[in-house]
């Protein structure tokens, strides 16, 4: 069976390129925004709901009206319609919230379908954009893969990418990990902020502190930048503008610090271990916490976790999720004994039941690991090797301790 899977690099246009891409990126962005005002007015105002095709017949019209719209290609036009019926599906869904009007300030993005480019071995090129595309193949596609669509993109730092979706053969699963007793390894991980993973095993993986370590750097161009003229007669100066750039620039360093560190801490963590336990975390509710909301967006759980599962997905793991009022750091990993809550200053407790000496943080993915085990017994046979999994907490729950039932 095939899956799709997008291939991302870095490409360097030419300024006739630019001047192109700026055009296409403006009319798409236009197309996006008229379209979900149409539709939001159409459902407030009319109670109707309008699709895909229902926006593709009115975009005919608006190119009458609006004729300066037929200087770029129209299947590029057409996708951004595409993009926006399906930012509608997620919503209602409830995959994300409800979509949002675009600015040339943010993020710039137009797709283009297998009939609007063509790519022989390295060579890229676009309707209507001239020449090839200078792209830095960073990684070569694979030899089976079949692009069916290219993303062009341009970051609020300046920069731009391609994103090639090509359709590739579902991987072999890898071979199991195992233990030295030849049963699959499994590891519980408990995610942190002095340290993102600490995993059953007793191994930290530490903290970059990314923005921490760039943030001096990252307010001095902020401050610069709230000294420019920003709202002249004519707009935003100059000065104002190359500022914006290089505090993009700033963000966008840090950003691609972290995920490289991410990548690298998922790939080992799939790598190692056979079955995968972790907490569902409610990383919005935590951020509520102002003494550590930016200490928690630093440390990129949400990411982690996303990368954890889908890298665990095409090498056969096991991923299991435990609730997230599960109490594995109240609980003893060695008698079951559940304690009072304990601050995030105490870093290590002894048992009042057995008297074992714990790790905080290593108690805590020890617990996790026992519990993922559990639901992963029962649902190892779930599509993707995915469970999530209330039975463990439900146990826990009714078990007694030395005061009595627990009573979380």
């Amino acid at each position: 069976m095939a899956q799709k899977k997008d291939f991302k690099y870095r490409f360097y246009p030419t300024e006739e390129q630019e001047a192109v891409l700026a055009k296409v990126f403006g009319h798409t962005r236009y197309v996006w925004n008229w379209a979900l005002e149409l539709r939001t007015d159409a459902y407030y105002e009319e109670g109707e709901s309008l699709s895909y095709t229902d926006t593709a017949k009115r975009l005919t019209d608006l190119k009458k009206e609006k004729t300066w719209l037929r200087e770029v290609l129209s299947v590029a036009l057409q996708q951004k319609l595409r993009d926006l019926d399906q930012a509608f599906q997620n919503f209602f869904d409830e995959r994300c919230g409800y979509p949002n009007f675009k600015s040339k300030h943010d993020k710039q993005a137009a797709r283009f379908a297998s009939n609007a480019f063509t790519l022989h071995g390295k060579k890229l090129s676009v309707a209507k954009v001239p020449g090839s595309l200078n792209v830095r193949w960073s990684r070569d596609l694979p030899d089976e893969a079949k692009p069916t669509s290219v993303t062009l993109t341009k970051d609020p730092a300046g920069r731009y990418f391609v994103s090639i979706t090509s359709a590739v053969p579902e991987p072999d699963p890898e071979p199991t990990v195992t233990d030295g007793d030849g049963n699959q390894k499994s590891v519980g991980i408990d995610l942190g902020i002095a340290d993102i993973v600490v995993t059953s095993d007793g191994w930290k993986s530490g903290n970059p502190r990314h923005l921490e370590n760039d943030l001096y750097r990252l307010r001095k161009a902020q401050r610069r930048l709230s000294r420019k003229e920003k709202n002249g007669s004519d707009g935003p100066s100059e000065n104002w503008k190359k500022q914006k750039r290089r505090v993009a620039k700033i963000h966008a360093e840090i950003k691609d610090k972290r995920e490289d560190f991410l990548h690298k801490l998922s790939r080992r963590v799939v790598d190692e271990n056979q079955v995968i336990a972790l907490e569902s975390l409610s990383v919005k509710g935590m951020q509520q916490n102002r003494s550590l909301a930016r200490p928690i967006s630093d440390t990129g759980w949400s990411t982690l976790v996303r990368m954890i599962e889908y890298k665990a997905k095409e090498a056969g793991r096991t991923v299991v999720k435990i609730d997230r009022w599960f109490p594995s750091t109240k609980r003893c990993s060695e008698c079951g004994y559940v304690t009072e809550s304990k601050p995030l200053s105490v870093r290590s407790w002894d048992c009042p039941r057995c008297e074992a000496t714990h790790d905080r943080d290593i108690n805590a993915a020890e617990n996790i690991r026992t519990a993922g085990l559990a639901g992963a017994s029962q649902k190892a046979n779930d599509s993707g090797g995915h469970s999530k999994t209330r039975d463990a907490f439900r146990i826990e729950r009714s078990r007694p301790n030395a005061h009595g039932p627990v009573n979380e």
